[in-house]
């Protein structure tokens, strides 16, 4: 992008007052790297609208003066699509704090800057709970999960974020506004906004505000940390527990080199007191005490070689830890390149043997750290002791997931970093019309520009 004109700036700034006009370059620098520190971009100001209203006016301001928007939420995610990378100002939209439970309906509308865990709060205090669920959960927005689908841990029982969706508001790349909060549970005039601006990274709208449906609480849960000698053992274990445990609720994979970071870099004990290849953590969580449920479930796998139960919020806390803890054990090493992946479960186990050796055949002295959800075959693959800049092993990863059937961005979205890889998993014919539905909602092209399209068109 080329120089700011001033009069933008001005202009913004009297749409959302002049402390919401971010120039200092300090400042602003904290808005222009990602989570990772792999990604790191520039950006002449950051602006922070506080209503749709706001919002609008300034995609109207971009679309005069031709400046474009990198749109950010809690900043946590880990594909580059956040990061002003080409120049972009950032428009954050952390101000936009809302939350309205609706409890009557089981249903919440939620402002894209509200944190998850904020949401889930909101709705336990009024007898309910929220489906998604994120280790960022401090964090990462509603917006955010919204741009990008998230999924998280709870997939399995409740779904991804688009599951979860039953309205937004948000404002077209023209300027328009569109809202449908509501909470209509069936609608069928016409197409579906609200979910075609689920997961498109914020490519069409800026998702300014989302109606969102609520599940029954779940008070009762017992977690279980499961070792296991092999990885065939613990993923033959994870389809028998999803067919026999109905309270099942999460269903976490690592292995045992992940362990053993988590161990040393976290200063925590080891659960077992000696290494196993795979393991599992399985939540069970119901009405009732689903403790002999899982007992029952666990008892019935003959490969299980050790097991640890807690039915204490603290222990299970605990427990969770050595899942939970693997990013942040991983980010210790240094910048790692993170692909998040997925492949049919049937293929899981495949993807799962020839990583690693890929990776190393490639990149010597590179390691691989494996974790995900071992019931919808998402796996992130985090690899330390490469270059940020060097992608080779980043094509061959996604090379062999697209060989499997998978999807080269199961969570985090494709942003910047995956983009030139879209068509591993997408047709020419899809990618055209990603590229009118675009051109259609954002005609002058300034919401998120250098996200999920393949660049050179």
């Amino acid at each position: 992008m080329g120089a700011i004109d001033p009069a933008f700036l001005t202009e913004a700034a009297e749409v959302v007052g002049r402390p919401h006009v971010l120039v200092d370059p300090e400042v602003v620098a904290s808005y222009t790297t990602d989570w990772t520190g792999r990604f790191r971009g520039s950006s002449p100001a950051v602006i922070r609208p506080g209503s749709t209203e706001e919002v609008a006016a300034l995609v109207g301001l971009c679309r005069h003066y031709g400046v474009a928007l990198a749109l950010q939420g809690g900043n946590t995610g880990l594909s580059g699509g956040t990061v002003p990378l080409a120049g972009e100002v950032v428009c954050s939209l952390t101000r936009l704090r809302a939350l309205e439970p609706d409890p009557g309906a089981g249903q919440v509308s939620a402002g894209a800057g509200v944190p998850l865990a904020h949401l889930q709060a909101a709705a336990a205090e009024v007898g309910w709970a929220y489906g998604v669920d994120l280790a960022s959960r401090g964090t990462a927005t509603v917006g955010g999960s919204v741009a990008t689908n998230a999924g998280g841990i709870r997939v399995l029982r409740y779904g991804d974020t688009r599951a979860q969706l039953l309205g937004v508001t948000a404002v077209l790349g023209t300027g328009q506004v569109v809202s449908r909060l509501g909470g209509l549970v069936k609608d069928n005039t016409g197409y579906d906004l609200a979910g075609l601006v689920c997961g498109s990274e914020g490519t069409l709208a800026v998702a300014t505000a989302a109606r969102l449906r609520l599940v029954p609480p779940a008070p009762h849960q017992v977690v279980a940390l499961l070792a296991f000698e092999g990885t065939g053992d613990a993923l033959a274990a994870a389809g028998a527990l999803r067919a026999g445990l109905p309270a099942l609720s999460a269903l976490e994979l690592f292995f045992g080199p992940g362990m053993a970071l988590v161990v040393d870099q976290l200063g925590l004990a080891d659960p077992f007191g000696r290494p196993h290849a795979a393991y599992l953590l399985v939540e069970a969580s119901a009405a009732v005490d689903p403790t002999d449920e899982l007992a029952g479930a666990v008892g019935s796998l003959a490969s299980v070689a050790e097991a640890a139960v807690a039915r204490e919020p603290d222990r299970a806390a605990a427990l969770w830890r050595y899942r939970e803890g693997h990013s942040e054990a991983i980010a210790r090493l240094g910048v790692p390149h993170k692909l998040d992946l997925s492949v049919p479960l049937g293929a899981l186990s495949e993807l799962i043997e020839r990583v690693g050796p890929l990776v190393r055949s490639l990149r010597p002295s590179a390691e691989v750290w494996l974790f995900g959800h071992a019931a919808d075959g998402n796996v992130h693959v985090n690899v330390t002791g490469l270059d940020p800049d060097d992608e080779a092993v980043d094509e061959a990863v996604f090379e062999l997931v697209a060989s499997l059937g998978g999807s080269v961005s199961a969570e985090h979205g494709v942003g910047t970093a995956k983009r030139r890889w879209l068509h591993l998993c997408r047709s020419s014919a899809e990618i055209d019309a990603f590229r009118s539905i675009k051109r259609a909602l954002d005609p002058d092209g300034v919401l998120n520009p250098s996200v999920l399209f393949p660049p050179g068109r």
